[in-house]
């Protein structure tokens, strides 16, 4: 056992705290979710789908209370909302092709042979959910579990103790049974040892590359099926007949919403020499009117860091490229940065690959501009990476998008836009992103199993 802290980066105090189970009854839990699994995949799929509805619905019922304890948990300013658009979005969409994407593939159907193929839930899925998007990286997971026939067993990340709480509550009010879907708090040991056990037919995890690793190694030789997103090093390209209003706005937004901390945050951008000074012009201008300040003042555009070592690694990596030749654009002395959690946006050019800020994922509010030749060079740049989760790329071309985005090693190919996942897209990744499907059709087929049916009615 051991006792969970949620630490407020508005203040260093601790905003939450929960003990972690035991592992005999973090077992017992997934005994009581495999128990009640089998009478709730008997349940019709309307129904299913019906409660996972409600149970959305009581979560955004919850309104301003959400918003007002996600920001203290991790820092989003509250003048951005909570999650529960995106939340509500993916999951009535996921609800949607449910009868579609789960119905049976009928082979055969004649009067000597009955051919077919089922979706069969695996069981017991273990949601691991990270704390930057606790609600709306949990849903793309927990809605089509519990719609597919599975039991859901949710761990969320201790930054945002309390936001599986929510989600259990919301659910559990809605009709879901209680055991259907669990909120566990766990430590990483305990973790690993029910994977290990087999206790889970599924495993989705978004999170760090090393809590990947440490996933794998758990069910390594078990069998169990992994989703695992790992974080990328997302590129822009602004291309010489790009928009640059629209392409400087949109892609800086990426950069530097929720202070850079989303998985498909822009993390390096790369403009045609011939726009590069007008887009790095703007985009300076952009983030100089940003207000760094405590995220419960509506004012506040910018808000701390989730934890002060979050900020301390985007503070190495600025460090590390400035010593290597880059430049800083932006005066730092001219945001409240305190040192800890609340760190200056920053925007840094004459950057290149030897740098840290341009190869590990820094995952903070700072971004580096590179100029580039054309498509060849930043084609080759963009690849340059251990990771791959998405790119955008800026053109008016939209045939010259999708033959770049052909050679470009991510998951997801974005023209002029950034930062945005479409659940009638498949959100998945390449390289040390990791692997699997998650939203789409694709997403039931990774929550279940085919089962293939022969019947043979003479002989």
């Amino acid at each position: 056992m051991g006792l969970l802290q949620c630490i407020s980066p508005i203040d260093g105090s601790v905003f939450a705290e929960r003990e972690a189970l035991s592992l005999p009854a973090a077992q017992a839990a997934c005994d009581r979710a495999k128990a009640a699994q089998k009478a709730w995949s008997a349940r019709p799929l309307d129904e299913r789908i019906a409660l996972v509805r409600a149970g959305v619905a009581k979560l955004g019922e919850m309104g301003d209370e959400v918003v007002t304890e996600l920001t203290q948990m991790m820092g989003r300013p509250v003048r951005y909302g909570g999650e529960f658009g995106g939340v509500n979005e993916r999951a009535s969409y996921m609800a949607d092709i449910a009868p579609k994407a789960l119905a049976p593939l009928v082979i055969e159907d004649s009067d000597s042979f009955e051919r077919r193929i089922l979706r069969e839930p695996h069981g017991v899925v273990l949601v691991v959910s990270p704390w930057n998007y606790p609600y709306m990286t949990a849903i793309n997971s927990v809605a089509p579990a519990l719609i597919a026939g599975n039991a859901v067993v949710l761990k969320g990340a201790t930054q945002t103790l309390l936001a599986g709480e929510r989600l259990a509550r919301a659910f559990h009010a809605a009709g879901v049974p209680e055991d259907v879907f669990q909120n566990v708090y766990l430590t990483h040991d305990a973790t690993s040892a029910l994977i290990a056990e087999r206790r889970f037919g599924f495993v989705n995890f978004t999170g760090s590359v090393g809590g990947g690793q440490a996933i794998e190694r758990a069910a390594a030789g078990t069998f169990t099926g992994i989703g695992l997103e790992l974080g990328g090093k997302d590129p822009g390209y602004v291309m010489e007949d790009a928009d640059i209003d629209a392409a400087a706005e949109t892609l800086i937004d990426g950069a530097m919403f929720n202070s850079g901390q989303c998985c498909c945050g822009i993390e390096r951008i790369y403009v045609h020499e011939s726009r590069f000074d007008a887009f790095v012009e703007k985009a300076t201008e952009i983030v100089r009117g940003y207000t760094l300040g405590n995220p419960l003042d509506p004012a506040t555009t910018i808000g701390p860091m989730a934890h002060r070592r979050f900020a301390a690694l985007v503070r190495e990596h600025i460090a590390d490229a400035v010593d290597k030749g880059a430049r800083k654009l932006i005066d730092e002395s001219a945001f409240a940065d305190d040192g800890g959690a609340y760190l200056a946006p920053q925007i840094l050019t004459d950057v290149t690959h030897d740098m840290r800020v341009m190869r590990e994922e820094s995952f903070g509010p700072v971004v580096g501009i590179m100029p580039v030749s054309g498509d060849e060079d930043a084609i080759a740049l963009m690849n340059d990476s251990d990771f791959g989760l998405t790119a955008a790329l800026w053109t008016q071309d939209a045939a010259r998008a999708a033959r770049i985005g052909a050679q470009i090693e991510t998951g997801t190919i974005f023209m002029n836009r950034c930062d945005y996942l479409d659940p009638a897209l498949c959100w998945t990744g390449c390289k040390d992103t990791g692997r699997g499907a998650s939203l789409s059709m694709l997403g039931y087929q990774a929550l279940t199993r085919p089962k293939s049916y022969h019947l043979r009615k003479s002989t």
